[in-house]
């Protein structure tokens, strides 16, 4: 495809595999299956686990946060910037709760992309649909070469 960013068709031959072996433990612990992807959407599955649960055997709002935060920067990546983006923020409102076992769907959608800034928001679901957590972030856009990354 044309206009397509060597980042999202790297991204687009994982669709339907578990996101174990990503470049950093993080993600790699979380270990999504990537549903979707697109130049400005994703959505990814996760399963709740004991490891990602809080006291009271729900999705701890950290884990939740990473979640989004990093959706967000998956897709931010496959948008296909030369140079390195990270987040200079993170908003989360948490709206309902996950037990150890369900499945959650996470996906992200950029809102404004700028020549510096891109403004994603980002959306929890469990498979009734119900909204578990909501998210929107902002991307800047750093000095750093992702080539200098070795990407």
């Amino acid at each position: 495809m044309k206009n397509q960013s060597p980042q999202l068709e790297e991204f687009k031959k994982l669709i339907g595999q578990k996101l174990d072996k990503m470049p950093y433990m993080a993600g790699n612990w979380l270990a999504g299956t990537l549903l979707e992807i697109e130049k400005d959407y994703i959505k990814v599955s996760y399963t709740v686990t004991a490891a990602m649960s809080n006291p009271a055997k729900i999705l701890h709002g950290g884990v939740a946060s990473l979640m989004m935060d990093d959706v967000i920067g998956m897709a931010n990546f496959a948008a296909g910037s030369e140079f390195l983006m990270t987040s200079i923020n993170l908003n989360v409102d948490f709206l309902s709760s996950a037990r150890i076992g369900e499945k959650l769907e996470v996906s992200a959608k950029l809102i404004r992309s700028g020549a510096n800034l891109n403004h994603w928001e980002a959306v929890i679901t469990k498979d009734s649909g119900k909204l578990v957590a909501k998210a929107s972030s902002n991307m800047i856009k750093t000095h750093v070469k992702l080539s200098d990354l070795g990407f």
